[in-house]
């Protein structure tokens, strides 16, 4: 096939962000929007030359598709995905879901489940880390640069007022993260969490979290909804050097533990493949990498932030929640 047949379900801005990438992408063919607020798909069908659909079941009855974003929220911004993934996968659709996979991780295990029997592809939008200098960091773990590995510190902070659950925080935003974590170090194997709320909050909006990964290197966590400005920064470091990523594609420095240069890279200047004009990039970078490998027909597991890694990040969440909740460290 040339072209990936794509359609959208759940119309909200993330959803609209989707349709946006699909339609400006020459190997995609977006043919048919969803949602059940009729105003919402009528509009992004206006918008973007597509069919609404006002249930997931009449899309999948009249038009013919490659595959599908779920772009829909819910409870903990995942409670809404597991019904239109299970179908659109029984359907026999790959199938590319916003994160969380689920806001409940048994529900996310079984997607992951169906995706396996159905011999499907299962994305998860993971989008933080698919930018050219977190690749460029990837490959200095992968060639042995840094040496074996030590640690890893992760930092993410947003303000975000949302008081819809005590756990919003951390499963709706931290996904992103503990993915960033698992791409340089591995899967993780156990876990330790504290939180704190201010005054009044409903959301524990501030966590610090530590992990052990399979590897044996060691992280830390440090998220908050309450820090006053948006700072993302991811530092590894191994037994021959470190390096430290600055909020997401802005800048990479790789520090030598003994003699050398210090290294620093930059986004890529405007008109430079990869350069990102904003964080709204990483979207474009994401979603065309799903389509393109798709389109390759590459193995299920070389899937690039596929629902195993997914699931695996929601694993880790919950497990900090147990941890915070019990005062004990978890085995994943």
């Amino acid at each position: 096939m040339d072209t990936l047949k794509v359609g959208i379900i759940g119309m909200g801005g993330i959803g609209n962000t989707h349709a946006g990438v699909y339609s400006d992408d020459e190997k995609a063919d977006l043919i048919a929007v969803c949602d059940i607020i009729k105003e919402k798909a009528d509009a992004a069908a206006e918008k973007f030359g597509a069919t609404a659909y006002y249930s997931v079941a009449e899309m999948l009855k009249h038009e013919k598709l490659d595959a599908v974003s779920v772009t829909t929220a819910g409870q903990e911004n995942g409670g809404d995905h597991f019904v239109p993934v299970m179908e659109a996968l029984e359907a026999g659709l790959h199938v590319l879901c916003e994160k969380p996979l689920s806001n409940d991780v048994a529900r996310a295990r079984e997607m992951v489940r169906k995706a396996e029997e159905k011999e499907l592809y299962l994305g998860t939008n993971l989008n933080h880390r698919f930018v050219p200098l977190a690749y460029k960091a990837k490959e200095w773990v992968d060639s042995g640069k840094l040496g074996d590995l030590l640690f890893i510190n992760m930092e993410l902070w947003i303000e975000n007022p949302n008081e819809t659950s005590p756990f919003f925080h951390f499963r709706a935003l931290h996904p992103h993260s503990l993915d960033v974590m698992m791409y340089y170090c591995g899967f993780a194997k156990r876990v330790h969490a504290f939180a704190m709320r201010p005054k009044g909050r409903i959301n524990w909006s501030n966590i610090s979290v530590n992990i052990e990964f399979e590897n044996g290197a060691i992280g830390h966590l440090s998220g908050s909804y309450d820090a006053g400005r948006l700072n993302e920064r991811c530092q590894v470091a191994g037994t021959g050097g470190q390096f430290v990523l600055d909020q997401v594609y802005e800048k990479l420095t790789f520090y030598p533990r003994r003699g050398g240069d210090v290294e620093v890279y930059h986004n890529p200047p405007e008109g430079e493949e990869g350069h990102c004009s904003g964080f709204g990039d990483t979207f474009i970078h994401r979603i065309r990498h799903w389509v393109r490998q798709v389109l390759a027909g590459v193995p299920r597991n070389e899937i690039d932030a596929s629902g195993v890694h997914g699931l695996a990040a929601q694993e880790i969440i919950e497990g900090a929640i147990k941890s915070f909740q019990t005062g004990t460290v978890v085995e994943l």
